[in-house]
C-alpha cells in the first residue's frame, strides 16, 4: 500500500509500513526482551530475522543532545523498539551500522556512527535546509532535476529532509579500501547536486542523523517510489560524466610542484575572516581541510598540529584548542587519503574575497581510467535512454495501434529518467514519436516509435490498397468510365490523420513507402 497525503497524521501501523521500507531486515523485528506482541508471532518474526545479519541504529531525543562532548543518545536494535520510542526521539541514522556502544559508564554517549562501521545503506537523505519552497516544488524539482520522485519527505523546524530508499540495502564491505561506501558517498553527493534548485544542503553528512519519521512531521509519503542500486549507480554516472569527473581514483608518484607550493595554498592560509553558518563550509571545515593537506603530505601529526596552531592563532574568531585537537585527530584517523577538491573550491569562493580565480590541483591525484570525449559520453548516455523509451514501448504495446498511452509523468516513472532529460531527448530523437490527443484533462499523449508506426502504416497501406483495388473492379464490372485514382501511396500517406504527428524530421524514414506495397 502507497501512501500519499499531507500533514495528515500517521497512524501506528503506517509508521510500521514507513520503518520497514527504510530499514529492511537491518534490525530485529520485535524485541527480545519484554516485547508486546505474542509469542507465536515473535518466534515467527525470529526465524525470519535470523536469515539477515543484524545491526543497530541510533537515536537522540533532542538535537541539543549533539554536543561537542559527543552525542548523547542510545541505541535501538528492533523495529518494535523504534516504533514505541517514535514520539520521544528527534533524530535517528536510518543506516545500519554493525558495531555500536558506549563511551560512558552512564551509557548516555553512544559510539559506532562512522561511515566505516556501517553494515548496510537503506536510504539516501537530502537536506533542505528551508521553508521559503512548498513540498510540491520539492516533488516537481525531484522529478525534474534528479532522479526521481522521494519515498518520504520529512518536515524539520528549518526545512526538510527528502528521504530515497532503496529497493534492497546496499551492503558495505571493507574490500578493496571500502570501494562501494565511495559508489553510495557518489550518488549522495550527486543527489544533493541535482536539487540545487532547491537549496539542498551539499556539505551536509552523507550518512548520519537525521529527522525521525514519525506520526506528524511526513508531509509526504509515496512507498512505491523505491530505487534499485544499479539504476542509482547509473544514474550517478551520467551525472559524473555531465560533470567531467570519474569515480575513483588511484594514488600515483607524486608530482614535483606540492601543493604547498600552489597559489590557491597560499590564498587560504593568508585568509583570517573565516567564519561558518548552516549549510555553508567555515572556520572547522577550512581547519579540517589543511590538516588532510598535511597528511596527505606526509607531515606526522606534530608537525601538522604546529601549523594549525599558527593559523588558527591568526584567525578573527579562533577555535578552542580541544576542538582543535579533535579535528587534528579525525585528519589523521585514517579514513580519509586527503582533501576534497570541491571542498577546497568552495572554501576558496566563499571566503578569499581578493578577486583572483584559482585552479585547484592536488598534484597526488590522477584519473582513474581514461575517458572518452563529454560529448561522445552525452550522446551515448542518451543513446541509452532512447533504447530504454524503445525497449518499453514495444514491449507494452498489446493492439495493431502503434501508440501507447501515458503521460509523461507516467514515462518517467516507468523508465526512472529525469523529465529534463526525456525532453531534451524528444526533441532529438528521430526514432521516438509522441503525440498528444484533445485538450486539458480529456488530452491522451500516445507515444511509439517510428519503426512501429512505420510498420503500422504499411500494414494500412496495403488494407486501403486492397480495398482500392476490389472497388476499382466493381467499378468496371458496372461499366462506370468515370474514375478518380489516388495518386501514389505518398498520396494517400498525407492523408491519412495519423501522418500529423510526424514532424518534418521523420521525412526521410517514410521516403521509401512508395514502393513498400
Amino acid at each position: 500500500m502507497a501512501i500519499c497525503a499531507f500533514s495528515e497524521k500517521k497512524s501506528e501501523e503506517e509508521l510500521a509500513q514507513i520503518y520497514n521500507v527504510l530499514l529492511h531486515e537491518g534490525i530485529t523485528t520485535f524485541k527480545t526482551k519484554q516485547s508486546k506482541v505474542s509469542l507465536p508471532t515473535r518466534v515467527t518474526a525470529e526465524k525470519q530475522d535470523r536469515v539477515h545479519r543484524k545491526g543497530a541504529v541510533f537515536v537522540v531525543r533532542d538535537k541539543a543532545h549533539f554536543t561537542a562532548n559527543g552525542v548523547r543518545g542510545y541505541i535501538v536494535t528492533s523495529k518494535e523498539t523504534l516504533l514505541e520510542d517514535a514520539q520521544t526521539l528527534t533524530h535517528f541514522t536510518p543506516n545500519v551500522y554493525r558495531t555500536f556502544g558506549y563511551i560512558d559508564e552512564n551509557r548516555q554517549y553512544i559510539h559506532g556512527f562512522e561511515e566505516r562501521n556501517l553494515q548496510q545503506i537503506n536510504t539516501f537523505v537530502v537536506d533542505i535546509d528551508t521553508k521559503k519552497y512548498t513540498v510540491n516544488e520539492l516533488l516537481l524539482t525531484c522529478m525534474d532535476n534528479s532522479i526521481g520522485l522521494p519515498t518520504l519527505i520529512v518536515e524539520s523546524t528549518r526545512g526538510y529532509q527528502l528521504y530515497f530508499a532503496l529497493q534492497q540495502p546496499f551492503f558495505i564491505s571493507p574490500k578493496n579500501d571500502f570501494r562501494g561506501l565511495k559508489v553510495a558517498k557518489r550518488i549522495s553527493d550527486n543527489l544533493k547536486q541535482s536539487l540545487q534548485a532547491v537549496e539542498a544542503d551539499v556539505f551536509c553528512n552523507d550518512f548520519g542523523f537525521f529527522r525521525l519519521p514519525n506520526a506528524t512531521n511526513i508531509v509526504y509519503a509515496g512507498l512505491d517510489n523505491v530505487y534499485a542500486v544499479g539504476s542509482l549507480i547509473d544514474w550517478s554516472m551520467r551525472q559524473d560524466d555531465n560533470k567531467d569527473r570519474p569515480l575513483f581514483v588511484l594514488a600515483t608518484q607524486r608530482l614535483a610542484s606540492s601543493v604547498l607550493e600552489s597559489d590557491w595554498f597560499d590564498a587560504l592560509v593568508h585568509t583570517v575572516n573565516i567564519n561558518g553558518e548552516k549549510g555553508k563550509l567555515g572556520r572547522n571545515n577550512t581547519l579540517f581541510t589543511l590538516a588532510l593537506i598535511g597528511y596527505s603530505e606526509g607531515w606526522d601529526i606534530e608537525r601538522t598540529e604546529n601549523f594549525l596552531d599558527e593559523f588558527n592563532a591568526r584567525l578573527e574568531a579562533p577555535l578552542n584548542a580541544s576542538d582543535l585537537h579533535t579535528i587534528l585527530q579525525s585528519a589523521y584517523s585514517g579514513k580519509y587519503h586527503g582533501p576534497s577538491k570541491e571542498y577546497v573550491e568552495a572554501l576558496l569562493a566563499l571566503h578569499v574575497k581578493n578577486g583572483a580565480s584559482y585552479k585547484v590541483s592536488l598534484g597526488h591525484r590522477c584519473w582513474y581510467k581514461f575517458k572518452k570525449a563529454r560529448e561522445d559520453r552525452q550522446r551515448s548516455h542518451y543513446d541509452e535512454w532512447e533504447d530504454d523509451i524503445i525497449e518499453y514501448i514495444t514491449a507494452q504495446k498489446q493492439t495493431t495501434e502503434p501508440f501507447i498511452w501515458l503521460t509523461q509523468k507516467e514515462m518517467c516513472e516507468a523508465i526512472g529518467i529525469p523529465q529534463s532529460t526525456l525532453n531534451v531527448l524528444l526533441n532529438s530523437s528521430t526514432k521516438l514519436i509522441k503525440t498528444v490527443i484533445g485538450k486539458g484533462r480529456a488530452s491522451k499523449t500516445g507515444w511509439t516509435t517510428v519503426q512501429l508506426f512505420i510498420t503500422y502504416t504499411i500494414d494500412l497501406l496495403r488494407t486501403q490498397k486492397d480495398t482500392y483495388t476490389t472497388y476499382v473492379h466493381q467499378i468496371i464490372e458496372a461499366h462506370v468510365n468515370v474514375l478518380e485514382p489516388i495518386a501514389g501511396y505518398q498520396e494517400l500517406i498525407q492523408k491519412l490523420s495519423l501522418l500529423k504527428v510526424l514532424p518534418d524530421k521523420y521525412g526521410p524514414a517514410l521516403s521509401s513507402l512508395d514502393s513498400s506495397g
